[in-house]
């Protein structure tokens, strides 16, 4: 059902077709203030840009997450009080609706209003951000930064330049440098080529972090069909046996990362299907394989042979340049690559990413060139980059440091209308109780109108992305704290300072 709103928030005095949800955990007696934050978030804060994102994302074709729309339809409700719902009800006539003119249309701060709104005051921003940050859940030390994403203007600091250890918000660095050099549509691709002189097959890895070994893999490359189109292609020049060999040389050592063998990071590889996850899980911590080139290969192996080929037990090798291509699969565009990074914070994408920036840059395909290529990146793009210090991608090595400046301006750049390229930076964030690691996370806040990369580690909690504040502004914010000793009393504090941005007319 689909109504029009009078008044859900303030400043908002009419919005079109906008869904009135309540989250089916809560009673009735705690709705409204949900609501007002709901109705905000389904005509402001559910899709960024939807234009610019991609089918191969995790969008329907009008750019609305599916997963929110499905989580709308699930928690469908009329008026500001629960009313109940019909018998027999599926649900909404239509998605949820999307916000594309959220970065478009912020030109003028119109929101769905048309009045020109002036952006939140510093010292009214300070007075409900600075006690909030001064928690002492946050540990002994803080950073913040809150920026206008449509003028850049900084609206509030707080040791804005002090360089802190960002965890995984490092990961929104990643993202905007790999962009920039590779391109939004830039794919990845694996090959199997057949040597002409001694027969060899060879599966040459591309640095494909997504490569799947499933048949169904949802417009992700598959291993499957790889095995599939190499088969006929062999069955085509008579040969129904090989010797078969895998190329990792695209990338270059270590594999390890410095934290060393841990569930959050496979060996990283130019070649590896599933992440090396032995349980078939799709992101989060999992047990890995200890090389995941030679399981990739000999699954591959293994779909040859259904296909009727018969291999050899695959080892290391190189493809020349005379290896003929016989058949390929390959990635998403690398806007999806990078959603799918930020929303589930995926440490593997992020070490692939890093090092296909390296490549593009002319560095090694390592941790450390990957570093370097970020931060080469970030100063092309006129980022501040005093204080920062990368030493991977993903943010999982503690001596990493950015500062919250620095991640309200990856975020600022990302939101230019001028670089569409950047948009996925800003759609895969994690949206607030609907998305990634966010999920479960501002059940009781500004559920749908944060959208946010989370960094934890022992002692450290981050939370950097953007929010829709109560007069329509999309906001940029980054709030660090190192020292934390409770970390998931950190991150409430932090998802209460968010929550209060997202309220805050603060004008």
């Amino acid at each position: 059902m689909t109504r029009a709103v009078s008044a859900a928030r303030p400043g908002i005095t009419r919005l079109a077709t906008a869904v009135r949800l309540r989250p089916a955990h809560l009673p009735r007696s705690r709705t409204v203030r949900t609501w007002q934050y709901t109705a905000g978030a389904a005509t402001a804060g559910l899709a960024l840009a939807a234009g610019v994102v991609t089918v191969a994302g995790p969008f329907d074709a009008n750019g609305q997450r599916t997963a929110e729309r499905d989580r709308a339809a699930a928690l469908e409700r009329a008026g500001g009080a629960d009313h109940g719902r019909p018998a027999g009800s599926t649900g909404l006539a239509r998605p949820a609706p999307s916000a594309a003119p959220v970065l478009t249309g912020l030109g003028g701060i119109t929101g769905a209003i048309g009045t020109k709104k002036t952006a939140p005051d510093g010292k009214t921003l300070s007075d409900v951000l600075g006690p909030l940050l001064d928690a002492s859940e946050l540990g002994d030390s803080h950073a913040a930064a809150v920026v206008d994403v449509t003028t850049g203007e900084r609206l509030y600091a707080a040791d804005a330049d002090k360089a802190l250890t960002p965890a995984s918000t490092t990961k929104i660095a990643t993202a905007v440098a790999a962009l920039s050099a590779l391109g939004a549509d830039h794919r990845l691709t694996t090959r199997a080529a057949l040597e002409p002189d001694t027969g060899e097959l060879v599966l040459v890895g591309g640095g494909d972090p997504t490569l799947t070994a499933h048949r169904n893999a949802g417009g992700w490359a598959s291993l499957r069909t790889l095995a599939d189109g190499t088969a006929r292609a062999l069955r085509e020049r008579g040969i129904d046996r090989v010797t078969l060999s895998y190329d990792t040389t695209l990338f270059s050592g270590p594999a390890l990362h410095p934290i060393g063998v841990n569930d959050n990071l496979a060996a990283v590889s130019a070649l590896s299907a599933d992440e090396g996850r032995t349980d078939g899980s799709v992101s989060g911590p999992a047990t890995r394989v200890g090389d995941p080139a030679a399981d990739a290969a000999g699954k591959f192996a293994g779909y040859l042979e259904s296909a009727g080929i018969k291999a050899t037990a695959p080892g290391p090798s190189k493809a020349t340049t005379r290896a003929e291509t016989l058949a390929t699969v390959s990635s998403p565009p690398l806007s999806a690559l990078v959603e799918r990074m930020l929303t589930n914070s995926d440490n593997d994408i992020a070490e692939a990413l890093a090092r296909q920036t390296a490549l593009a840059g002319g560095r090694p395909a390592g941790f450390a060139g990957g570093a370097q290529a970020i931060a080469m990146q970030l100063r092309k793009l006129g980022l501040p980059m005093s204080g920062a210090s990368f030493h991977d991608g993903s943010g999982l090595d503690r001596d990493d440091r950015l500062t919250a400046d620095l991640l309200t301006a990856l975020l600022v750049k990302a939101g230019d209308p001028g670089r569409p390229g950047l948009r996925s930076v800003l759609t895969g964030l994690p949206v607030a109780g609907f998305t990634g690691t966010l999920t479960d996370r501002f059940a009781d806040g500004a559920s749908g109108l944060v959208r946010a990369k989370t960094g934890t580690l022992t002692g450290v909690n981050t939370l950097a992305g953007t929010v829709v504040d109560a007069d329509g502004h999309l906001l940029a914010f980054a709030f660090m704290a190192s020292g934390t000793t409770d970390p998931q009393a950190a991150q409430s504090a932090l998802d209460r300072t968010a929550t209060a941005l997202a309220a805050c007319g603060c004008r």
